[in-house]
């Protein structure tokens, strides 16, 4: 059975190396430091959305269609990749905390969006949310 190789340490929650390779068809092994892609580190969630950017071919209409999700739920998701993959302008120029605040604060606006489009809330209940979130 193959598993998904842990890019986390259970423990201290640092990045974790593969140590060893082997061959499916003989017995070679190679042990060492070896570091995987980028792409791998990516979370279950980061990767279901590439692969379904990629399948749309970077159309942002057809993405929404695919995965049932609001443009700016797709425009944040994308940044998120983009910006996990370690790319972007402001790159290294925010502290982890600030990205993190940063993040939670998208991940919140995203949310009352959804629930807006969904008809969950009205669009004053959307603003007062919106913000409140913003003085968090």
């Amino acid at each position: 059975m193959n598993y998904k190789m842990p890019h986390r340490c259970p423990v201290c929650d640092q990045e974790m190396k593969i140590s060893k390779l082997s061959c499916t068809h003989c017995p070679t092994k190679i042990e060492g430091e070896f570091s995987s892609c980028k792409f791998c580190r990516l979370p279950a969630e980061q990767l279901v959305f590439m692969e379904a950017f990629i399948k749309c071919r970077g159309n942002i209409k057809e993405v929404e269609k695919e995965l049932g999700i609001s443009y700016p739920t797709v425009r944040s998701r994308l940044d998120s990749v983009i910006e996990a993959l370690g790319y972007g302008a402001e790159k290294g120029k925010e502290s982890d905390y600030e990205k993190s605040k940063s993040s939670e604060e998208s991940l919140r606006r995203q949310e009352i969006l959804e629930a807006l489009e969904r008809g969950e809330i009205s669009a004053q209940e959307a603003a007062l949310q919106m913000r409140k979130s913003s003085k968090d």
